[in-house]
């Protein structure tokens, strides 16, 4: 019989451009974001894997290349990866819905990463591309809500890096989830030490 822990789910919100407080950018020129414009279900994969192994990100690892190409290819969809010295570092993955609301579906950084004072550059340039979304996608309504979820298998900063930008919590549930096994991209990858 598997184990199984219980897991709090936070969902937050900005109903407003105005409710974004950005994070001071890092110094100089080391730190870029890019939009990921050519759907790639390799390079998607590899952060996902990379950026979630060791937080128990496990929704997608059973994805076929045809879904990860259904998922990138959707219209509204978009990666944008932060690299830092010409290394990807992390990325945010925005996916429109009805209503004109915005969902964050994933945002994180790749361990190595971490604590870095990067993450907060990354989420305050996702959010603010998640209320723009619609200008580079004019059949997309205006933006009208962005919003994400986090929980308490996410990293130990996620939520204060969330509330700093100006997420709202709007909603909190408790469930009993089986346990796994943090997959990292590989055996023997860099998890995290806390």
């Amino acid at each position: 019989m598997s184990s199984r822990s219980t897991v709090t789910t936070w969902s937050l919100e900005q109903t407003s451009p105005g409710d974004l407080l950005p994070a001071a950018a890092p110094e100089g020129d080391d730190v870029r974001i890019v939009r990921a414009e050519v759907p790639s279900p390799e390079f998607s994969r590899f952060l996902y894997a990379s950026v979630g192994g060791d937080i128990l990100w496990v929704d997608r690892l059973s994805w076929s290349y045809a879904q990860w190409e259904e998922q990138l290819r959707r219209p509204g969809v978009e990666t944008w990866v932060v690299y830092d010295r010409g290394t990807p570092a992390g990325y945010v993955e925005l996916e429109p819905q009805d209503g004109g609301a915005v969902e964050i579906v994933y945002f994180g950084l790749i361990p190595a990463f971490r604590g870095q004072r990067i993450g907060g550059h990354l989420l305050s340039y996702g959010t603010a591309r998640a209320w723009d979304l619609a200008e580079r996608w004019p059949t997309l309504p205006p933006t009208k809500r962005v919003w994400l979820h986090t929980c308490s298998r996410d990293g130990e900063h996620a939520m204060a890096n969330y509330r700093r930008r100006g997420f709202r919590l709007f909603d909190t549930k408790v469930t009993e989830e089986a346990d796994v096994t943090a997959p990292g991209p590989w055996p023997g990858a860099l998890t995290r030490t806390s």
